[in-house]
């Protein structure tokens, strides 16, 4: 390789970031170029100059005179991309035969009011240039290569559009760069950055960050990936912590950088997504890096120049840190062409001898600065740490390796065409618009990459690369490979990661957690704090019988009736059918109960048949006695109707048998105190009464008030009969059967109707209760209907306030204890006299108590 320098030297008295006195190291050339019959324009940050103090210089007005150099030594590996394509293609007997290619290579400062200098430079071959003036050796110039940051190439490009120069560019993506209206010549080799925000998004979603800090440039780029992330995150439920758009202008020692840090590392995001290129953010990244920022995971989209400045720390703030780099393919031949470079190999090379000087401890001839001593004979750029210089082709260096096979594929194919042009044949020049069309179809028929052009723009779905990034201790400097997103996978497939191939940053011991509030546990749901972010919620349990069997749902899930839910309420267990049972406790005592009472009733029975001629039970109507006492043996046996598994037949027994046997009872203690009224009326003997004595009229009060409720009820079990149901919250976890009346209003009704009865006994009981007690029961009846009234008034509310089997029970015992009642206040009395004291229930003991009675009244 021939080399050759212009564009004059610059001495430099400091360098920051490696200081040297040495006047070789900061001796630096501006330009060079590669001979070749074809030359690339090629456009490279290559090294930088700052200023310490800014010190105005003394004769150049808005210069400073206490200049620094810096070399950015990883963006030397363009220039080693670009030798590397152009040497590959001059060894292809196939391609561009007796053509060679070389280049001419200009350092783009960082300023932009210097950019085009090196343009006209390359332009018009003038230190100071004359526009539409060429001065220097003609040379054929078909292209140029700009990057990396888009400000260069939309400068550039804007110049090389008058003249209609293809321009190839090898930074990110940039959407001002596509528009064709203004820059018509100009191809971007990056693929679009169209998917990257739902790349992002994916691997917030695989490790469930849903709070999440955003740092993006305060430009058009950071404006549109803004509205890409706030679309796909919202879509996820990703909530942004903070919003920070950093405007290329701040540098590291901007007091509003300041402020800005201090939010971002107090805020509670513990991962923050970085947008941008190292021009648009360099002085938030330096800044961070200086920090020691060692509690934040960094979500990045472009490997960052993260060693520029050392120190004596271990820890380095990007330890650990995501990066999203577009996939490409392994170039195993660079790697092997990078450990043959060397300065003896290239000794015209302006850059591989401060490599040599500052790594490998060389000494620049006095002689030539270009030319080492003292040197390693096996050294090599391999051998440098990673976070100096990786062998391995990064993705600019991709970029423009494939522009260069863009450019040389095009040159063949319009050698190709022009073969019979004389003035091409004689190595006359050529105009550069006339490769355009060329350049076109090259990327058309996918000699590069599968780049499709569509209306001559490029659209590209690009695959990307998700690499973890090793740099603890501090200079080891490893980007491995952990993940890839690849949008046109089948749904499901598009996103893979292999966790454990991850280093996080030092202070996470494992998976980092980054949320505004923690997951609500299954048993719980969210909800939303008033005035914060959808991330931010609270932890409420579920209702009763409501369940979540996921973490943060938003709702709970009620449990089906046949179901209900755990303690945990994560889970809806099956309810168990469960009834008022003989085998409960309950259930046994109520028919013991029942059974006991019937038993002694029946026992009253036989005592009153057994002594049916005596005087007390003469006295107070056998027949209408016999009738009350049968009625309640079978009142008590029908309260069993309530107990065991109900169905549609003791549904509907329950409530007749219950209506019609107790207005049985009724009417005939109405009967009797009837009865009682005109036994004691007989002393004063009318045409009524005799009638009533002779017809036995109060015997047919029992069939017209038994009709009377008849008919209730058969009205009753037309409309709306009684029928089994199931009541599922009267008991946690148990579906009780039970038999719903029907119709409310008409159970209503029969019981107003028993009421009524029991009112009007009680009446005609409590009218004749100063007859004389000798025959006269009278008492006994109006207290008993008060005890009856009372426990069926206390039985509605009670009953209205239960539920499943206690309120069957107390219908039972509602039912058990108004027999008992009529049972112990009318029977009992007179068993007492018949049993206990049978001397007064003689036909003498009467007449002698009525002697003494009326011997009294004298």
């Amino acid at each position: 390789m021939f080399w050759i320098f212009s564009f004059g030297l610059l001495y430099v008295p400091n360098f920051g970031c490696a200081f040297t006195d040495n006047e070789c190291y900061v001796r630096v050339m501006e330009y060079f170029y590669h001979e070749g019959d074809v030359t690339i324009g090629a456009f490279f940050p290559l090294h930088i100059f700052y200023t310490g103090k800014k010190v105005p210089h003394e004769y150049v007005p808005y210069h400073y005179g206490d200049l620094h150099i810096q070399y950015k030594f990883k963006n030397y590996k363009f220039v080693l991309a670009l030798v590397f394509a152009i040497e590959e293609i001059n060894r292809n007997p196939h391609l561009l035969p007796n053509t060679t290619l070389g280049f001419d290579l200009y350092n783009v400062p960082f300023t932009e009011k210097s950019i085009l200098h090196s343009a006209f430079f390359w332009l018009t071959r003038m230190s100071i240039p004359l526009a539409n003036y060429n001065c220097g050796q003609k040379r054929k110039s078909p292209a140029a290569l700009t990057g990396t940051a888009w400000a260069t190439s939309s400068h550039i490009g804007t110049l090389l559009q008058l003249y209609k120069i293809p321009q190839l560019t090898f930074g990110p993506f940039d959407s001002i760069l596509n528009d064709r209206g203004q820059f018509k010549s100009l191809y971007q080799m990056a693929p679009n950055d169209t998917y990257l925000s739902l790349a992002i998004v994916s691997l917030m979603l695989h490790f469930s960050w849903s709070w999440v800090g955003l740092i993006l440039p305060d430009d058009h780029r950071g404006t549109q990936i803004l509205s890409d992330l706030r679309e796909n995150m919202e879509s996820n439920n990703i909530c942004i912590a903070f919003l920070k758009m950093i405007s290329g202008t701040w540098n590291s020692f901007s007091n509003i950088i300041w402020k800005n840090i201090e939010i971002i590392s107090e805020s509670s995001a513990n991962v923050i997504v970085i947008y941008g290129d190292i021009v648009s953010l360099q002085g938030l990244m330096r800044h961070i890096s200086q920090l020691l920022v060692t509690w934040k995971v960094w979500v990045l989209n472009s490997p960052w120049d993260f060693d520029s400045h050392s120190d004596y720390f271990m820890v380095e703030s990007f330890h650990g840190s995501l990066i999203f780099s577009h996939h490409h393919e392994e170039m195993v031949e660079f790697i092997n062409f990078i450990q043959t470079v060397n300065p003896y190999k290239y000794p015209e090379d302006i850059y591989l001898p401060k490599f040599w000087y500052l790594f490998f401890k060389c000494s620049f001839s006095e002689s030539d600065c270009q030319l080492l001593e003292n040197c390693q004979p096996n050294a090599s750029l391999e051998l440098l740490p990673r976070h100096v210089f990786d062998p391995t082709m990064s993705e600019e260096s991709y970029n423009i390796y494939n522009a260069v096979y863009a450019v040389a594929y095009s040159l063949h194919e319009m050698n190709l065409q022009q073969i019979q042009i004389q003035a091409y044949d004689n190595g006359g020049a050529f105009f550069p618009w006339q490769l355009l069309p060329f350049l076109k179809n090259t990327l058309l028929k996918n000699y590069v990459r599968g780049h499709t052009l569509i209306d001559g723009r490029k659209k590209i779905v690009s695959e990307y690369d998700i690499l973890n990034f090793w740099n603890f201790p501090k200079g080891l400097g490893l980007k491995v490979k952990v993940g890839t997103f690849s949008p046109n996978a089948p749904q499901g497939q598009q996103f893979s990661l292999s966790e454990h191939l991850i280093e996080w940053p030092v202070k996470f011991t494992k998976i980092p957690r980054s949320v505004c509030s923690e997951s609500c546990r299954p048993g719980f749901r969210k909800a939303s704090q008033e005035g914060k972010a959808v991330c931010c919620f609270d932890c409420t349990p579920c209702a009763d019988n409501e369940i979540s069997n996921e973490t943060d749902m938003d709702h709970c899930v009620k449990c089906p009736e046949s179901h209900y839910a755990n303690l945990e309420k994560n889970y809806c267990l099956q309810k168990s059918v469960s009834f008022l049972a003989y085998e409960d406790p309950l259930g046994m005592a109520l028919t013991i109960t029942a059974l006991c009472l019937s038993v002694l009733t029946a026992t009253v029975l036989v005592v009153f048949v057994k002594h049916r001629d005596t005087p007390i039970v003469k006295a107070n109507n056998r027949a209408l006695s016999y009738t009350l006492l049968l009625t309640l043996i079978i009142s008590f046996l029908s309260s069993l109707l309530f107990i065991g598994q109900p169905n549609t037949a003791t549904c509907i027994l329950q409530q007749i048998a219950f209506g019609i046997l107790f207005t049985v009872a009724l009417s005939t203690v109405l009967a009797k105190a009837i009865t009682v009224v005109i036994a004691f009326k007989v002393t004063v003997p009318t045409r009524l009464v005799r009638w009533l004595i002779v017809s036995r009229a109060p015997n047919f009060i029992i069939p017209i008030c038994t009709l009377i409720q008849l008919v209730l009820c058969g009205i009753w079990l037309v409309t709306f009969p009684p029928f089994i149901d199931q009541d599922t919250h009267a008991e946690h976890g148990n579906i009780i059967i039970v038999c719903n009346k029907g119709s409310s209003i008409a159970f209503y009704y029969v019981l107003g109707y028993l009421c009524s009865l029991a009112l009007g006994s009680y009446t005609v009981a409590f009218l004749s209760r100063n007859l004389p007690d000798t025959f006269n029961e009278a008492k006994f009846l109006s207290f008993s209907m008060q005890v009856f009234f009372c426990v069926w008034v206390t039985f509605l509310p009670v009953y209205h306030s239960t539920k499943g089997k206690i309120m069957v029970a107390m219908e039972v015992f509602s039912i058990l204890a108004s027999s008992a009642t009529l049972l112990g206040l009318i029977f009992v009395p007179k068993c007492y006299i018949i049993l206990l004291r049978p001397e007064k229930n003689s036909c003498l003991a009467i007449r002698q108590k009525t002697h003494s009675r009326k011997n009294s009244h004298l």
